[in-house]
């Protein structure tokens, strides 16, 4: 194992700098896929964060906290996407103050198609990564 404290050395350097440019590629690959569905990036996050949710409807507190973003902003992201049709807020039967998201058929099908080519870019990434990641050690 590398010592953490030892000067770092001109392909350490370099190893650092592609394994940036490869999360900058699958990056500019993602939005553009993004795009593609009518969404913008953070919209697909807050999506997928919906989708991955995994002990019941996730709340706006949830998805804030999944997107680091603050509560207002992410209830404004929310709410253009309830506008545009791709979820829903429906009030919490414990808490009507809380909101559950839910996406519709129309969220879950892009999604889908997003989360099917993300799989396959990351699959096609993968022994690159790899390399990558053996190189900064």
């Amino acid at each position: 194992m590398a010592d953490p404290t030892s000067p770092l050395t001109d392909p350490d350097y370099a190893a650092l700098a592609d394994f940036r440019h490869a999360l900058r590629l699958f990056h500019a690959f993602s939005e553009a896929s993004a795009a593609q569905q009518g969404l913008t990036p953070q919209q697909h996050q807050a999506l997928l964060a919906i989708r991955a949710a995994g002990s019941g409807p996730p709340t706006i507190g949830d998805v804030a906290r999944r997107l680091m973003l603050k509560p207002h902003s992410t209830t404004g992201l929310l709410g253009r996407l309830a506008e545009q049709g791709w979820i829903e807020r429906i009030a919490a039967t414990a808490d009507r103050r809380r909101a559950e998201l839910h996406l519709t058929a129309k969220a879950r099908a892009a999604l889908a198609a997003l989360s099917a080519a993300h799989r396959d870019e990351i699959r096609r990434m993968r022994p690159t990564l790899e390399a990558m990641l053996a190189a900064i050690g």
